[in-house]
């Protein structure tokens, strides 16, 4: 695994394992007063990869404008749970195209700022986020037998 691979994918623990197995009330559920879903940190973690994966500037200019930085509503049916799953990996594989060589980690993306920089940012703000869905998985006991 590379250090790129490991910082997207994990080495304790699998990104995919810890979304697997989920029901959509467990997705929507903000147990205690949990101030997101499970659905919601993922949509997050999703939508900041899209930006700056994609170097999306008008979504982001979107993003701010409205201030949407979790989704409007809770999905209605599993299979959006499983398209938002998909899309967040999706990322994950678009965010290692971008490793491929050192010519585009080292691309200025903004003034001071490298592709690899901003890598290593997003790596840590997903990593935060499935932290948070871990923590409310366990607080919900919502792991497969």
């Amino acid at each position: 695994m590379t250090r790129w691979e490991h910082l997207f994918y994990g080495e304790f623990a699998d990104r995919r394992t810890l979304l697997a197995g989920l029901t959509l009330a467990q997705v929507t559920a903000r147990p205690g007063r949990a101030p997101h879903s499970i659905y919601d940190e993922l949509w997050h973690a999703a939508l900041w990869q899209d930006i700056m994966v994609d170097r999306d500037e008008a979504l982001y200019e979107g993003v701010w404008q409205t201030g949407e930085r979790y989704p409007g509503r809770p999905p209605t049916d599993l299979a959006e749970w499983t398209a938002l799953v998909d899309r967040f990996f999706s990322g994950l594989t678009r965010a290692l195209a971008w490793t491929s060589s050192a010519e585009q980690l080292e691309q200025e993306v903004n003034p001071g700022e490298t592709m690899a920089d901003l890598l290593r940012a997003l790596a840590v703000h997903n990593s935060y986020h499935l932290g948070k869905i871990v923590g409310l998985r366990q607080v919900m006991g919502a792991w497969p037998a």
